[in-house]
């Protein structure tokens, strides 16, 4: 990775930028301090217009899948971005205004039927307040006379009129009063109360001992015409909101049109972001930034066609970030290598490891030649009809070359849809023969030879951890770090191998055994001797005895490995499961029906579940098992200053 500093005219910034942005070949970075001379350009207020524009798209396209939801296919994910040609941005923006205001109409429409929405429930709320009093033949307001008292309310029980005549009567004698029941109900008494207006303050007291409360909902008219008015206008909000929906719906066709303009706004913002990073004068700027050392000839052939440029570069120090560069095989495996993180300076890339041990053990946990072809075959169909963007492509492959893995240990363990050949020609024919009749070569059978496969899945374990301690013995080797290459690391990797040569001594003879317990011994002690260097006093000794205790953890790690055989064995076990199952149902017509749709559900079932074991338990064994070993992480990933867009991709010029 190099170090680059770009001068360029002023006058060239916009072109240039857009060429770096095209090209996707610098990182481009903020310097710390400026130098004495440069200063930034503030272009936050124009920035901030186009992320608004980006806003308001991607709110525009949400209310339309609200209204119109886009037709997709279920396979509509594997699709990559619409490529269009260069020339097609100026079309873009010159039509940018437009869209703009297409979205804005759109989130005006939506605002409009949120708020009769709103409006439609409050008078829902008040025609259901109305309701206990659609027999009053006055306003609920209606104010006192001169000489009546009126109260319009309810009471907070059921009551009778004569119950109601006598409790109010009970409450005080003195009172003068007629009242009208209006509406009742388990917990409620709606009443119209009139009392001489010289008691009024006698009927309040009286009321309010018996709880009378107020009606939430006061109109000048009668509850009749309220009510109708009230319907009359919730119609009309009803209408409203309709016609917008047929407004909202109408823009649906301009739906490519809002992306695309999304996309350019976003490139545009993109852009306006660097320019805040860059330092400037008033004739010149400047661009720092990271640049891999292989495109440095085509970053200064692709400035000078561009701008009159001064071009610097120097070897990047620690904090450069990190491209990782791998094969068509291994390049896949990026994705699971970043998702833990990005290699540092200090580390060595794992990615080739990583790809073929994840291959590897993915393809002995699925272990189906059936699915291993099903998935070969379905991703390359894939990929060649729809041809997907970089990221999703890279996924596919990954999941392709698993698929290889797949079939290639189903075969070992012959295995292809379980045991399907066979039953299904038993079933059939009436014959008993199994999948070792029918497949001409030996093959591993997880559930007869499971110890076996068992001592295999560790020796395969011994093996990952060993390479992930050889990548920790390089790196010392490369740090110069030549204590914890030999005596840290190197004396651990003997010592496993001497407990692997012991091992083997116990099952085939003395001669191992011997030599394998003279390897771990002599480990043993070199441990004993070295781990505590570091440590003063009798602490040399505490520090060498006490490493002996790591021990522990290797033997964990690679009891870990044992989920090899399970997985695999999950797999088969499923499999054979579900054809016993379909075949149970005789040979007629009706039994062959539901055979197969049995033996379609169920191989589908055992596919999703342990295609997603396999590749949650592949992923631990790589990172808790063999990256613990040697790597650190912490790197930043290079990130180019390109085309992020979300629907759309420049086509390449050639």
């Amino acid at each position: 990775m190099k170090r680059v500093r770009i001068v360029a005219l002023r006058e060239d910034r916009k072109r240039l930028l857009e060429h770096l942005q095209d090209s996707a070949l610098i990182q481009i970075k903020k310097v710390k301090k400026n130098e004495k001379g440069f200063s930034n350009v503030d272009v936050t207020s124009q920035m901030q217009v186009f992320e608004r524009n980006v806003a308001l798209t991607e709110q525009a396209l949400k209310i339309l899948d609200d209204y119109s939801r886009e037709k997709k296919s279920m396979l509509s994910s594997f699709y990559g971005r619409k490529e269009i040609d260069p020339d097609d941005i100026g079309v873009i923006a010159s039509k940018s205004g437009e869209i703009i205001e297409i979205c804005r109409k759109i989130n005006d429409l939506n605002k409009t039927i949120i708020e009769n929405s709103s409006e439609q429930v409050r008078i829902s709320t008040s025609l259901s307040q109305l309701e206990v009093w659609k027999n009053l033949d006055i306003p609920i307001n209606t104010n006192d006379t001169k000489s009546t008292a009126v109260f319009i309310g309810s009471l907070p029980m059921k009551y009778t009129e004569t119950e109601l005549s006598q409790k109010i009567t009970s409450e005080n004698p003195k009172l003068e009063f007629e009242f009208e029941i209006q509406h009742t109900e388990d917990t409620m008494t709606c009443i119209v109360l009139f009392a001489p207006v010289s008691q009024k303050t006698m009927a309040e007291d009286v009321l309010r001992n018996l709880g009378f409360s107020k009606p939430m909902t006061l109109t000048a008219h009668t509850p009749k015409v309220k009510t109708e008015r009230l319907k009359a206008k919730s119609k009309k909000l009803f209408e409203e909101s309709e016609k917008a929906k047929e407004n909202i719906i109408s823009f649906a066709s301009r739906r490519d049109e809002i992306k695309v303009t999304q996309d350019y706004f976003r490139i545009r913002a993109d852009k306006y972001n660097v320019i805040n990073e860059l330092e400037h004068t008033r004739h010149v700027f400047v661009i720092n930034g990271y640049i891999p050392e292989e495109d440095l000839d085509k970053l200064e052939a692709l400035c000078n066609r561009v701008s009159t440029c001064y071009i610097e570069s120097e070897d990047a120090d620690e904090e450069a970030p990190v491209k990782l560069k791998n094969n068509r095989f291994s390049a896949p495996a990026q994705g699971i290598l970043t998702m833990y993180a990005a290699p540092s300076h200090a580390d060595v890339d794992p990615t080739p490891l990583l790809a073929f041990f994840f291959y590897f053990f993915f393809g002995m946990m699925f272990s189906d030649a059936g699915y291993g072809l099903l998935m070969v075959i379905a991703i390359g169909f894939v990929l060649k009809i729809f041809k997907p963007d970089d990221n999703m492509r890279r996924n596919l492959k990954l999941f392709q070359y698993c698929g290889i893995s797949t079939f290639i240990w189903g075969l070992i363990f012959g295995s292809i849809f379980g045991d399907a050949p066979a039953v299904l020609y038993n079933h059939f024919t009436g014959a008993n023969i199994t999948m070792t009749d029918i497949l001409p070569w030996p093959t591993l059978d997880p559930q007869k030879d499971a110890l076996m496969l068992m001592i295999i899945s560790i020796a395969f374990g011994l093996v990952h951890i060993l390479v992930g301690m050889g990548c920790k013995f390089y790196i010392c080797l490369k740090q110069k770090d030549y204590g914890g290459a030999f005596l840290d690391t190197g004396l651990w990797m003997l010592l496993l191998l001497g407990l692997a040569v012991l091992a083997v001594g116990i099952a085939v003879g003395p001669l191992f055994l011997y030599i394998g317990a003279g390897i771990a011994i002599a480990c043993a002690v070199g441990l004993v001797l070295t781990q505590g260097r570091n440590k003063k006093g009798f602490g040399k000794v505490i520090g060498g005895l006490a490493s002996l205790y790591d021990i522990t953890s290797y033997i964990s790690d690679l009891l870990s490995y044992s989920r090899l055989l399970a997985l695999g064995l999950t797999t088969g076990v499923m499999a054979q499961v579900f054809n016993m199952l379909a075949t149970m149902f005789g040979t007629n017509v009706a039994g062959s029906i539901i055979m197969v749709i049995i033996l379609i559900i169920g191989h589908a079932i055992n596919i999703g579940l342990n295609a997603l074991g396999s590749y949650v338990h592949t992923m631990r064994l790589q990172y808790v098992e063999m990256f613990s070993k040697f790597y650190e992480g912490g790197g930043e990933e290079f990130e180019p200053f390109s085309l992020k867009s979300k629907y759309i991709k420049i086509k390449e010029d050639k």
